[in-house]
């Protein structure tokens, strides 16, 4: 049912989401709500993400413009000569699917996080930074009590956290995952965040953290310079817009991926009549494998290594190039038969969808700070070109995609997704199954799901064997069924404004997702 309008606040986890909402009730607005959140991820969720990383904010005050802020890892400005580089392989198990990531200091773009928190507070924000971070502060002074999901994401990571003796001493002391009850602190962080609370974000850029992370950087062979820090940038972008069966759909711009991707995938769709079809049938399914299929063609065609070309999204999204996978989408058609994200929405009904993340974290903590670094120039997805093969000082692409979904005008829903590659599945299939199947908001996030890359196809639970198997388009692509669901298909976690202006919050349980009323 319809929460009542106190402002409502969707996350990863419930620390999170009580810090959103504390922030709330004491006279903060929707940006002060999610720049607390964010902080508080950063301790709850510090297994798997940090300040360290980079991320997108989607803002939507109320009756005004979306802003897309873009504060996501940006390449260091000169590669230099290394005679050797830390940068070396780590395999993570997924529980059904392994998938290898590169870690070291070689693999650490120069981190967004805090430079983007404190400039949407700065832009948009109610009360003072203080306030808004005190939940984070207290939680990483009085520690964390570890739940089954952050037990989970230990051991997830623990190759990451293995190779640091900071993090390996929280996380894995006597070399075993922290047990479900105990409790880790971070006070290192606790004392930072505190500083910068009081003093500013320019510690982190131009103070002693900078400075230390440069050092260790040049003499274990990293490539982050001063000049990186100092000349680090937060972009404020117009969304990226289309329409997709009489809906706006607001969402994250090029240089980044994510945001066209689904975009494309939504135009293709858009040819189909899916609402004709019955949820989880051989049509549906089936159409929702194809695009995927082919926009994973696209991409490598038209996409990678293009995103900072002017024309990029005029050409991606034009007519005829849909035209050219929209033919093959209608062949043999049938006749009808997961990163850290909070999304919160205020009582005056601004919006804002906030995603973060650093990757699977680079195995170096910044001394003194309890800050993990990313590995995004580790991440094979977001370095389609190769690694080492980035250009220079420029803004890394990403899937990371905030959403905000407008009917009539007036927005309808927001939502955003962690997931690496999954993130843009994750979001089309939520979205298709709001707007072409009706279904309830926490089925239609929570409901089975399936992502195409590489050759294969991965299915949740909830997805009928024999509609998978019996697809020919799926001839010579291997099939990975997983035993349950899992936090590798993303985390979408959405807020829904009714049209009586109720507000309805649906988490990821796959993330262990947390939605309060405030």
């Amino acid at each position: 049912m319809p929460f009542k309008q106190g402002g409502v606040i969707a996350s990863g986890d419930p620390l999170t989401s009580q810090a959103g909402c504390e922030i709330l009730k004491a006279g903060g607005n929707a940006y002060d709500a999610a720049v607390g959140a964010t902080l508080m991820s950063f301790v709850a969720g510090s297994a798997i993400t940090s300040a360290g990383g980079g991320g997108f904010m989607l803002a939507m005050p109320y009756q005004k413009r979306a802003t897309l802020f873009d504060f996501f890892t940006q390449t260091p400005k000169h590669k230099g000569k290394k005679e050797r580089l830390d940068f070396y392989p780590v395999t993570l198990n997924f529980g059904d699917s392994t998938q290898t990531f590169h870690i070291g200091l070689a693999s650490a773009a120069v981190p967004g996080n805090f430079a983007g928190l404190f400039h949407v507070h700065r832009r948009l924000g109610k009360i003072p930074f203080r306030e808004i971070a005190i939940p984070a502060i207290e939680a990483a002074k009085n520690g964390v009590t570890v739940t089954s999901y952050i037990h989970n994401n230990i051991n997830l990571v623990s190759p990451v956290i293995n190779v640091c003796d900071t993090s390996r001493s929280i996380y894995l002391p006597d070399g075993k995952a922290l047990a479900i009850g105990e409790k880790y602190a971070l006070p290192y962080f606790s004392d930072l965040l505190e500083y910068m609370a009081d003093n500013g974000v320019r510690e982190f850029y131009e103070g002693e953290v900078a400075q230390r992370i440069v050092k260790d950087a040049g003499d274990l062979g990293g490539y982050l310079t001063m000049d990186d820090f100092r000349s680090f940038e937060v972009y404020e972008r117009k969304p990226l817009s289309l329409n997709y069966r009489g809906f706006e759909i607001l969402t994250n711009p090029p240089p980044s991926a994510g945001g066209v991707l689904i975009a494309f995938m939504l135009k293709l769709l858009e040819q189909v009549s899916l609402s004709n079809f019955d949820y989880g049938s051989p049509g549906h399914l089936e159409n929702l494998v194809k695009v995927m299929l082919l926009s994973n063609r696209a991409r490598a065609d038209k996409l990678d290594g293009h995103g900072y070309k002017d024309d990029v999204l005029a050409q991606f999204l034009s007519d005829d190039h849909l035209r050219l996978f929209g033919d093959e989408l209608l062949k043999n058609k049938r006749t009808p038969g997961n990163t850290t994200h909070v999304t919160v929405v205020d009582n005056e009904y601004n919006i804002a969808t906030v995603t973060t993340s650093f990757g699977e974290g680079s195995g170096y903590t910044v001394p003194g700070t309890n800050i993990m670094l990313n590995n995004m120039l580790g991440e094979e997805d977001l370095n389609p070109q190769g690694f080492h093969r980035w250009p220079e000082n420029q803004r890394i692409t990403s899937m990371m995609s905030p959403t905000i979904v407008l009917d009539r005008q007036k927005p309808f829903l927001a939502m955003g997704s962690g997931g690496a590659n999954r993130i843009k599945t994750a979001i089309l299939q939520v979205i298709t199954n709001l707007i072409d199947f009706s279904l309830p908001l926490s089925d239609a996030v929570n409901n089975g799901r399936i992502h195409c890359e590489n050759n294969m196809i991965d299915i949740e639970p909830g997805i009928d064997p024999s509609v998978i198997d019996s697809m020919a388009v799926l001839n010579g692509i291997k099939k990975n069924y997983f035993e349950r669901k899992s936090m590798y298909f993303g985390g979408v976690h959405c807020i829904k404004i009714d049209d009586g202006g109720g507000l309805v919050g649906a988490g990821d349980q796959r993330r262990e997702g947390a939605v309060l009323s405030c």
